[in-house]
C-alpha cells in the first residue's frame, strides 16, 4: 500500500502576561489554533478555533490588545483536552506526517500545555521549523518574521497577521514557494542550442 505524504501547517496564538508584571508560575497557554492539512499536495482540511486557557483563564490587557482576541471568544473556545484530541486525529495509518510551523515556539508551548494538563503529546510525525529552513535556504543571518518572509517573495500574507488560521495559511504558501525554488535549483533546465548560440551574430557572419 502506498504511503501518503501529509503536511500539517500549524499556528497557535498564546496568552501573555502584562508588561512589567510578575505572575507566579505563569506559562504561555494556547488560545487560538489554525491548521491547514495537505495530503499529496492537496489541501484536505482547514481548522480554526479559540481555546480556553486552563491555568490562567483571564487574558491580560496586553494579550487582548496585541492579538485582538476577546475574553468572550476564549471563554467559548474548546478546551485544551479537546484540542489535543483534535490534533491526534491527524495521525493516520499509512500516512507520513510532517508538522510545519514558523519558529519553534508552537511545538514548545504545545508540549508544555500537554504536560501541565497531564495529557499525552498528540503528534507522532516529524517536525519542521520553516523559519530555519528559510534562513538556511537564503543564507540570512537572522530569523525572518513570517509576514516579512512572504513579502520578501513579493507576496502578501493571507488575511490578518496573528490570526492563527491566516498565519497557518501564510506558512503553507511560503512552504510552497521555498519548495518550488529548491526544485528549480536542484534541477536546472538543460540549455538549448538556442541558449548556447547567438543566432543574430551567426547570421551576420553569413550576411
Amino acid at each position: 500500500m502506498r504511503v501518503k505524504k501529509q503536511y500539517l501547517f500549524i499556528d497557535f496564538e498564546f496568552t501573555m502576561p502584562e508588561r512589567n508584571v510578575r505572575m507566579k508560575d505563569f506559562f504561555a497557554e494556547i488560545i487560538e489554533v489554525g491548521i491547514v492539512a495537505v495530503v499529496d499536495d492537496q489541501v484536505t482540511e482547514q481548522f480554526s478555533s479559540y481555546v480556553t486557557p486552563l491555568k490562567f483563564p483571564r487574558l491580560s490587557e496586553r494579550c487582548k490588545s496585541f492579538l485582538h482576541i476577546t475574553q468572550q471568544q476564549v471563554d467559548r473556545g474548546m478546551s485544551i483536552y479537546e484540542l489535543i484530541k483534535k490534533l491526534a486525529e491527524f495521525n493516520k495509518d499509512n500516512v507520513d506526517t510532517t508538522i510545519v510551523t514558523w519558529g519553534n515556539m508552537d511545538m514548545k508551548v504545545l508540549r508544555q500545555n500537554c504536560l501541565m494538563a497531564g495529557a499525552p503529546f498528540p503528534f507522532t510525525g516529524a517536525e519542521l521549523d520553516l523559519s530555519m529552513e528559510y534562513k538556511r535556504f537564503f543564507g540570512d543571518q537572522n530569523q525572518t518574521g513570517l509576514w516579512k518572509a512572504v513579502q520578501e517573495y513579493g507576496k502578501e500574507g493571507t488575511g490578518k497577521h496573528h490570526r492563527a488560521l491566516d498565519d497557518a495559511l501564510t506558512t503553507y504558501n511560503i512552504f510552497r514557494l521555498v519548495e518550488k525554488d529548491k526544485r528549480y535549483l536542484e534541477k536546472p533546465q538543460p540549455t538549448t542550442i538556442g541558449d548556447r548560440i547567438d543566432f543574430s551574430k551567426l547570421l551576420n557572419e553569413f550576411a
